[in-house]
């Protein structure tokens, strides 16, 4: 029978989640921090993470949380860990990060302990960043409580400030011709809260970048496309391809592992020099 996850929040609750997320906001910082991120090549980069959360299918409060690390740039998984867990804050819009980041958060400090020489020197977050109703999504909690730079990569856009998918929207991202091809996310208050993105060539939907920490928009978003090999960044693949092989394995569930990755596909050129220009994810 499947389980499902805690009542409502209360009102106390959700106020004690809201002076959390202000006080670490605070924190957040969105500008390039380390010299990798400057360099055209990403030179200096080695290790990029990706991170999932994945749900037993019709059960709320049982899931998988899954890190993973690959090489860069060839893009091959070196480390790989996931567990199942159980959920016990309810899930509401705009707080994703109090009900998945603490299982997350243990996977890298457990990494960080275990097999520092592993650690990532960057994470990327099937969430949102900075591209938020408050301004401090999934990516941004994660990458201040880690204190590693983080990418927010979302699938679907997430309607706030003004932002809509809309016919206008619709129409821009028509115009996206070749992977790398992007424009700005352009909000009501006149902010830029991050961008979209054809990741692929063969891709027909765009994916929301924000920044997440230690990060500027730029380099976030030239370096998840030169994390595509396909529509998803590879980080951000693996790791759901993880956890849903671990929870396939966990509850003895029939079926073949699911494919990890086509050796014959290779990541696109990396753009050099300065570029261009779920309920969503927050």
């Amino acid at each position: 029978m499947a389980q499902e996850a805690a009542g409502p929040l209360s009102e106390e609750t959700l106020s004690l989640w809201k002076r959390e997320q202000a006080r670490l906001k605070a924190r957040v910082v969105d500008r390039d921090t380390e010299a990798w991120q400057r360099d055209p090549a990403f030179s200096g980069l080695r290790r990029v993470g990706g991170v999932d959360v994945s749900f037993v299918k019709g059960d709320s409060v049982r899931a998988c949380a899954s890190l993973v690390v690959l090489s860069y740039p060839e893009l091959e998984v070196v480390y790989e860990e996931s567990r199942m867990v159980s959920l016990t804050a309810p899930y509401v819009s705009g707080f994703l990060a109090f009900r998945e980041v603490p299982f997350l958060l243990e996977l890298v400090q457990q990494l960080r302990e275990k097999e520092p020489d592993l650690m990532p020197q960057v994470l990327l977050v099937d969430g949102n960043g900075v591209l938020h109703h408050r301004g401090f999504g999934v990516a941004c909690h994660l990458g201040v409580l880690t204190d590693l730079p983080c990418i927010g990569v979302a699938k679907k856009l997430l309607q706030v400030d003004g932002l809509e998918n809309d016919a206008l929207h619709k129409e821009k991202i028509r115009l996206l011709q070749t992977g790398g091809d992007s424009f700005p996310l352009l909000g009501g208050s006149g902010t830029v809260l991050g961008m979209a993105l054809k990741s692929h060539d063969r891709s027909t939907r765009p994916l929301y970048v924000s920044v997440g920490h230690k990060m500027s928009l730029e380099a976030a978003v030239r370096l998840t496309c030169c994390c595509c090999k396909f529509r998803i960044p590879e980080p951000v693949r693996q790791a759901d391809i993880c956890s849903r092989e671990h929870i396939r394995k966990a509850l003895g569930h029939p079926g073949p592992p699911a494919p990890r990755s086509l050796k014959a596909q290779r990541p696109k050129a990396c753009p050099r020099g300065d570029s261009g220009e779920s309920a969503a994810l927050c």
